[in-house]
């Protein structure tokens, strides 16, 4: 067993954050130029090699990793994240990395609201207290007099969603299945996923952007491996706030590197949803 360290795994869920947050632009700079759905396709190719590689050294190897109580639904978790990635990138072309991350941080009130119809958990007074403030939040971004109000701002919301949905999934196969076996089946489903609609939008690359496409998916491998580092030398409690650093990395390389604008009614919807979300992982702490 991995010996618990608690500062060591913050530090590892901010690296995992920045590391996400730099793979969010990467994204951006090369959807604008190629099609997303083959970005994503490459991505997922390599990240399908990586999760192979990384179940292989696995005691039980790839035959373990493939057990799985609950197949069906691990290949559908797979094709879904594949589905809102697309999604997401989508969004960070139509919006950009601002207004794209700042809706999309209340994926986990979504996963909140929805655990009870499809887990069955028990949602007390005090976190839908706490969703509605983070979906006030929500229309806080998305008011027509900050700009953003647009049916572009439905992309981020319908990946939030999806995500919300694929974090549920996870957490039902997580009764039979070990966080290997997700692993696994959401970089290899994913990938048969990503190359059935991929390989219909193949565009020729420049050799620049070829290697942009590979830093993407060293990126995301690194990510990856930073997160599972996370959670296996911390509790997920303590961890997880963290995960909203990526709100705040994505948003400034979006400034930086692409000249976004920073609104006000985003911030301060921004602000509602972090609040909000904050509180509701500390009452499913308590409550734990």
């Amino acid at each position: 067993m991995t010996e618990q360290n608690t500062r060591l795994g913050i530090l590892l869920m901010v690296a995992t954050t920045f590391v996400f947050a730099m793979q969010d632009g990467l994204s951006r700079h090369l959807a604008t130029e190629y099609n997303v759905m083959m970005v994503v396709m490459l991505r997922y190719w390599f990240f399908a090699a990586f999760v192979i590689a990384v179940a292989a050294r696995q005691p039980g190897g790839l035959r373990r990793a493939t057990r799985s109580g609950h197949p069906l639904v691990q290949c559908f978790r797979g094709a879904l994240l594949v589905v809102e990635i697309n999604v997401m990138v989508l969004a960070f072309v139509f919006l950009g990395l601002v207004e794209s991350h700042a809706v999309f941080a209340c994926y986990p009130l979504l996963v909140a609201a929805l655990s009870g119809p499809v887990l069955g958990e028990k949602v007390g007074w005090r976190r839908w207290a706490a969703i509605g403030v983070g979906f006030v939040g929500v229309i806080v971004i998305l008011q027509p007099s900050g700009g953003v109000f647009s049916p572009y701002a439905a992309i981020p919301l319908l990946a939030a969603l999806m995500f919300s949905l694929y974090a549920l999934l996870t957490r039902y196969v997580a009764r039979t299945d070990t966080a290997a076996t997700s692993f696994f089946y959401t970089g290899t489903a994913g990938a048969i996923v990503a190359t059935a609609i991929g390989l219909w939008f193949w565009e020729p690359m420049t050799a620049p952007d070829w290697g942009w496409m590979g830093l993407l998916c060293l990126t995301g491998a690194l990510g990856h491996w930073f997160m599972i580092r996370a959670y296996e030398v911390a509790e997920a409690s303590a961890v997880q706030p963290f995960a909203y650093l990526q709100l705040v990395f994505a948003s400034t390389l979006g400034l930086i590197a692409f000249n976004e604008t920073l609104r006000t009614n985003v911030v301060i919807g921004a602000a509602m949803i972090v609040a909000a979300g904050l509180f509701t992982l500390w009452r499913a702490r308590v409550k734990g």
